[in-house]
Order: structure tokens, then C-alpha cells, then sequence
């Protein structure tokens, strides 16, 4: 079952510095048909104008991920790390017992534009960690291209949940298919442009909510770029 949520069914909140969209019942946004999928909970797709952003706060108990569009985010947190994440990169704090941390826009004049994601994870209190890895813009063109996972990896961030995050980018006829276990529970965010998942026509900010599926085939893209998220269910 493909189950399609328009971009514009999602929740919006506009603070001025920052513009954002809720998938998923966050904050002042509550509705009770989206708390979330599988073990997935938040996909807030953030725009921070320039010289603003989330002062110092503090999560636990979550596997949160960073995924810069646009412009740059600078992130400082309470295990010392002081990192700047561009474009192309993928970041992962586990939180853990406990952390705290800020995220920020200091450039002048420009936006930066990302995705914010929680995953639940399936250890809890563990020490917070942090990750980042660069995901070189060739490797997604075409095919999905793991990102995060709970397996050891050379080019994927570890997080400490039973899922895996693919990306991928597709144009000009570029085709590909993702095997999954039909018990188990998926999610298709699209980011941009157009794409066509098991037929099904996606815009930017479209989602597929997915469950007893063996398969996804994605086609027809045009400037597309996409999650994917295979969960627990």
C-alpha cells in the first residue's frame, strides 16, 4: 500500500528567521494521523535566514540527522565538536543520554535551506556521538545511495536505530529500484523537481507513506532529488 501526502497537506510554521514544514506532528503542528512512520519522526524541511538561528538546546534518546540543501549550517555542541555543514554532506548526533547543541546561518545574505530528521532509536542512554560524511553529488546521480545506517560503513553515517536512509538524484530518464521486506514499513520524501515512484507522480515536497510493498521503482525524474527510508515497523 502507496498511501500519497501532498507537500501542501503538511503542517507550516513561519517564526520570520526561520520558515519551516512539519511531515509529522511537531511543536505547535498536531495531527494525529501523522505522529509519525514506522521509526521515523521528524522531517522538518527548515529555511534559516541569513545571521539567525536555534539557539543552544538540548535532545535525548534520538538519532538525529542534517541534510544541508543550500547554503551552510554551522553546529556547536556540548561534546565539543564546532562543524560547518554544506551541501553534500550528512550529519548524525545520537543523543543519547543527553546533549546540547545550537545550529546556526552566518552567512550574510543568504539562506540556508535543510532537513531536520529523528529517528527513534533502538538503544537508549547511550553516550552522544557525532558523524558527518561528504556524499559526492556523482554518486546519487541515477541510484539511491545508502546515507545513514545502523551497519558500519565507510561512506553512510551510523545510527544507533533499525533503519537506512538512501538519496539519490534522477533526470533525463534515470531509472532505479529499491528491494524492501514487506514487513517492514518505508517513506519516499521527495526534495525537489519531479519523480514518478511505482507510478505514482511526486512533486517537490510530496511523501509516499509505504507498507506491504516488495519493491519501489523510481522513474521519470526531472531535477529530482529523494529520501528514502527503509523503517521498522
Amino acid at each position: 500500500m502507496l498511501t500519497l501526502r501532498k507537500s501542501q497537506q503538511r503542517g507550516y510554521a513561519d517564526h520570520g528567521w526561520l520558515k519551516s514544514f512539519h511531515s509529522f506532528s511537531f511543536a505547535n503542528y498536531y495531527d494525529p494521523q501523522f505522529m509519525g512512520w514506522g521509526n521515523l519522526r521528524v522531517i522538518n524541511e527548515d529555511r534559516i535566514a541569513a545571521g539567525s538561528g536555534f539557539g543552544t538546546h538540548s535532545h535525548r534518546n534520538m538519532e538525529i540527522i542534517s541534510y544541508v540543501l543550500s547554503g551552510e549550517l554551522a553546529h556547536k555542541d556540548s561534546m565539543g565538536n564546532v562543524k560547518a555543514i554544506p551541501p553534500n554532506d550528512v550529519q548524525r548526533m545520537s543523543a543519547g543520554s543527553g546533549v546540547s547543541h545550537s545550529e546556526f546561518n552566518h552567512a550574510e545574505g543568504q539562506e540556508t535551506h535543510f532537513l531536520q530528521i529523528w529517528i527513534e532509536p533502538d538503544v537508549q542512554d547511550i553516550a552522544p556521538g557525532y558523524e558527518q560524511k561528504t556524499v559526492a553529488i556523482q554518486s546519487k546521480q541515477g541510484q539511491l545511495v545508502l546515507i545513514a545506517s545502523p551497519a558500519a560503513s565507510t561512506k553512510a553515517v551510523l545510527i544507533h536505530a533499525d533503519a537506512a536512509l538512501y538519496a539519490g538524484t534522477f533526470d533525463n530518464g534515470q531509472q532505479a529500484q529499491l528491494t524492501l521486506n514487506a514487513q517492514r514499513k518505508a517513506y519516499v520524501h521527495l526534495i525537489r523537481g519531479s519523480l514518478q515512484v511505482n507510478d505514482i507522480p511526486l512533486k517537490a515536497g510530496d511523501a509516499l507513506l509505504v507498507e506491504n510493498e516488495n519493491q519501489l521503482s523510481l522513474s521519470h525524474g526531472q531535477n529530482a532529488e529523494v529520501l528514502v527510508f527503509d523503517l521498522a515497523a
